[in-house]
């Protein structure tokens, strides 16, 4: 595996192979996490719907909660071990096993358990891995280009989803049983997907294991590098008004990304209850709207060498609340559809800039331990948008008032963000 110094530079292969495994990364999200097996799951393997829904609930919340404790940790360990690549590799492996050992989950209450552990294990290997291939953006691109190759990759990342997605329901759900002689009986159509996250997850990362170059070791060996990481976390908390501009950016960014995480997990909901959408539409809603997304952030990439990490973030929420507010007023599907993917263009832009606002912020010595924290910043709170949405929504007996409360996420991450000082481009 090739290193670099600093002052290397790095091809175009280098970066295209990073690029590609948000590539090969986002197939666990969209298939596993979020579609297909979260689906399967609550309906054929838990005891009944409501409990498999709880369950899943209580897993993500388990998971989410040790990748907020593990994130700065590891990442402060990886700050002082100097090299990347190996704990990227390591997670990677760990979400590819655990997600191919899937298909052994069989539609019965039975093998509940067993699927929780692992699409647990499967999260933390995904979550974890991304914390330092994030970290390896600024030294990769360089503060000129940052910003442009943060959105590619997760413009890039958008579109491996949805294709890996679309591969699953046309290869295996919808044909696979005539095709590679699986039995629906066993569900082995849904099953045979989980496998294919795995290989296609474990191919598209392997240009980065090895075409990216890592930077070099520091030559501490693994207990000398967890002692000095802890040290080093301790006098980053110690001195924390060294960094007062990412401790703001980053609580800013914690609520406008819980309001975007409650939007994907009740968009769904929102639209069967609102607009009596049935599954297939809810699915390719949800396919559209992440093309969208993809294409948001693949157009707003030069946006953010242009204007700016913040000023990308800003603009980007701007769009969020007004089509947000939008969206829960209009009476037609037509008009929830036309604005609804309107507003998955600002969706990936807010995402890819807060990527490259943290990478232009983050001091090199602390990249991996920042991008801990920005784990970390992405789940603490998770549990509170979901939660307020379903009381207002209890409350008011009103789908479109509980779903207000992202718009209020939506604004109280942008006027924490008016208080965020500019990164250097």
């Amino acid at each position: 595996m090739e290193q670099r110094t600093r002052s290397t530079p790095v091809s175009k292969a280098g970066l295209v192979s990073w690029a590609l495994y948000d590539w090969a990364n986002s197939a666990f999200a969209a298939v596993i996490t979020t579609f297909v097996f979260a689906a399967y799951f609550t309906r054929q393997v838990a005891e009944n719907e409501t409990l498999g829904s709880a369950q899943w609930g209580y897993m993500l919340s388990i998971a989410g909660l040790a990748i907020a404790i593990g994130g700065p940790i590891l990442g402060a360990v990886a700050d002082q071990g100097g090299r990347r690549k190996p704990w990227i590799i390591l997670f990677t492996l760990l979400c590819v096993t655990a997600t191919a050992l899937l298909w052994l989950v069989k539609p019965a209450p039975g093998y509940a358990w067993l699927a929780l552990l692992l699409v647990g294990l499967g999260t933390l290997g995904s979550e974890f891995a991304f914390i330092f291939y994030n970290a390896m953006l600024p030294g990769l691109a360089g503060p000129k280009y940052v910003g442009r190759w943060s959105g590619w990759g997760w413009s890039i990342g958008y579109a491996g989803g949805v294709v890996c997605l679309i591969i699953a329901l046309l290869a295996f759900i919808q044909g696979g049983n005539h095709w590679f002689g699986l039995d629906p009986a066993s569900a082995e159509p849904v099953r045979a997907t989980f496998p294919l996250v795995s290989v296609w997850y474990l191919v598209f990362a392997i240009p980065l294991f090895l075409i990216t170059p890592d930077t070099r070791g520091t030559g501490k060996s693994l207990w000398r590098a967890v002692r000095d990481g802890m040290r080093q976390l301790y006098d980053s908390i110690r001195h924390v008004r060294r960094y007062s501009h990412i401790v703001r950016f980053l609580i800013a960014r914690m609520f406008y990304i819980d309001g975007l995480a409650t939007l994907f997990a009740f968009g769904g909901v929102y639209a069967a209850g609102t607009f009596d959408m049935n599954e297939q539409e809810i699915l390719l809603f949800g396919i559209t709207l992440n093309i969208t997304a993809g294409l948001g952030a693949a157009a707003f990439a030069w946006v953010d060498d242009w204007i700016g990490s913040k000023q990308t973030i800003l603009l980007s929420l701007t769009g969020l609340i007004l089509l947000a507010t939008v969206v829960l007023v209009v009476e037609t599907s037509t008009l929830f559809w036309s604005f609804g993917l309107l507003l998955g263009i600002f969706v990936g832009p807010a995402q890819a800039a807060s990527r490259s606002y943290l990478a232009r912020a983050a001091p090199e010595s602390l990249r991996n331990e920042m991008f801990g924290l920005f784990a970390l910043s992405g789940k603490v709170t998770s549990f509170l948008g979901p939660l307020l949405v379903g009381w207002g929504t209890y409350l008011s007996g009103s789908q479109r008032i509980g779903m207000s409360t992202i718009v209020i996420f939506f604004l109280i991450g942008f006027i924490l963000m008016l208080t965020v000082p500019s990164a250097k481009k």
